[in-house]
């Protein structure tokens, strides 16, 4: 299989009806087509962007195994394309995850668990789901190794770190956050733009964060999803209102961006490790 060295990567920064996965399938298969007649190859969505994200009680209604039509009919939809979304799964009765699934060639190619559940301001996603208990790469397109961090996932500093020590050549991002939403006086829009701008840099690394820009109730999701390459520039920003952006990264880019600043290989993952111990 040949390894490309460009890959067309594409945001769909989209406003989910909340609870309701018929009218958000709908989007998201709109959004779908556009991406393709872009001939855009990777195409991120947001978290829980078939659902919306301010569910409580309405996530039994929206939940699903990963047997659903519904996913079915985004894998058919994607074709050759690789797209991710975000989505409640019921791994079984009444065990719900914060998930993002990857569809490619009609079938799931990954799925990432939400990791670190915020329970803080306005947010109490441990009262609604279990924590999920892996990291794992996928491979979309060969010579691509991808990593998927949901939203809180990457206010952990160890997650990125240890996803990092992978060597991915991409990081996905899907993000639920609405300007307010942790306190007055924590800018998310600052907040998001510090962390991806750190994270790109810092280990070489393309990133496409993932925003919603939906109204729900008294949160407004703020959008500002944007695409970086690997030596931290922002390569495409949306507004606040829907849209698709896209950009084209490079390996090429990547393997110069860790050659001048090899955060991975000096990592020195042994003392980390003997350090981490005296801790526990």
């Amino acid at each position: 299989m040949t390894m490309k060295n460009e890959l067309k990567v594409g945001i769909a920064q989209i406003a989910p009806v909340l609870g309701d996965v018929a009218a958000n399938l709908e989007k998201h298969l709109q959004y779908i087509e556009a991406a393709r007649k872009e001939g855009i190859e990777l195409l991120l969505f947001p978290e829980l962007s078939m659902t919306g994200y301010s569910l409580r009680e309405k996530t039994l209604d929206v939940a699903m195994p990963l047997s659903a039509d519904v996913l079915d009919e985004l894998a058919a939809a994607a074709g050759d394309m690789a797209v991710s979304f975000g989505f409640v799964e019921e791994a079984s009765a009444g065990e719900f995850y914060n998930a993002q699934g990857m569809v490619k060639n009609g079938q799931l190619i990954h799925l990432h668990r939400k990791l670190n559940l915020p329970n803080y301001g306005g947010l109490e996603e441990a009262k609604w789901y279990s924590k999920g208990q892996g990291l794992e790469l996928c491979e979309p397109f060969s010579g691509w190794p991808t990593h998927t961090l949901i939203c809180a996932d990457l206010w952990n500093p160890a997650l990125p770190h240890l996803a990092m020590l992978d060597k991915p050549a991409l990081m996905l991002a899907p993000v639920n956050s609405a300007a307010d939403i942790v306190s007055d006086e924590f800018s998310n829009p600052q907040g998001w733009k510090t962390n991806t701008d750190f994270i790109s840099m810092t280990y070489g690394v393309p990133l496409l964060m993932a925003n919603s820009c939906a109204l729900e109730g008294n949160s407004r999701f703020w959008g500002g999803s944007r695409i970086m390459d690997a030596f931290g520039n922002c390569l495409a920003e949306a507004g606040a209102e829907e849209a698709l952006i896209s950009a084209v990264v490079k390996l090429s880019d990547t393997r110069e961006a860790r050659f001048q600043l090899p955060t991975i290989r000096d990592a020195d993952n042994r003392l980390v490790l003997d350090l981490l111990k005296k801790r526990l």
